[in-house]
């Protein structure tokens, strides 16, 4: 083996590192999720601000979308750029402790295969830049945390987001109360 000059010696690290580095990065925040080749899909419990939720690879939090079906995304095009989906293959998902629902498949509009949890098509959101952040949780009263576990509410409903009616706010009392139905 021939000895390293001495004029390269400094950069040799520094090309070493930078693979490493390469070779580590993911786009995770904006949604490259689904590894091929029959790989492993991670879905673990994250804990966030909006509460527990379904997390993906490099632990980034997973969302629901309420206007979507069992068989549909409703989130196509420049919407799939802000919130890319969770895509891959069910039989994939590696489900982490914390984690009981029951994962599926839908066809997305170009073809892609969408993971779903529970009947409901996951999501990545791009405003997030850290394992936990949960900067999508009630956006537009749409899109929430996805739970982590069967039957468990996302972080608020749909019906708790919607303004209350003129009765409970507008609308003023006949008595000197405040409060709701007096």
């Amino acid at each position: 083996m021939r000895p390293i000059p001495k004029h390269a010696r400094g950069i040799l690290p520094v090309i070493a590192a930078g693979a490493l580095f390469l070779a580590g990065c993911q786009n995770v925040g904006s949604g490259s999720t689904a590894p091929s080749d029959g790989a492993s899909i991670p879905v673990s419990l994250a804990h966030t601000d909006a509460g527990d939720a379904l997390s993906g690879a490099g632990g980034m939090t997973l969302y629901i979308l309420t206007t979507d079906t069992s068989t549909t995304s409703s989130c196509t095009g420049g919407c799939a750029t802000t919130w890319p989906p969770l895509t891959g293959i069910a039989g994939d998902v590696a489900a982490g402790n914390g984690v009981s629902g029951t994962f599926g498949t839908i066809t997305r509009d170009d073809g892609s295969q969408q993971v779903t949890y529970n009947g409901h098509p996951l999501y990545y959101y791009s405003g997030d830049s850290a394992p936990g952040d949960s900067g999508g949780d009630g956006v537009g009263g749409v899109w929430f945390i996805a739970p982590p576990a069967e039957g468990a509410p996302a972080s608020q409903s749909p019906a708790s987001q919607a303004p209350a009616s003129q009765s409970e706010t507008e609308r003023p009392s006949a008595t000197p109360y405040r409060a709701p139905g007096y």
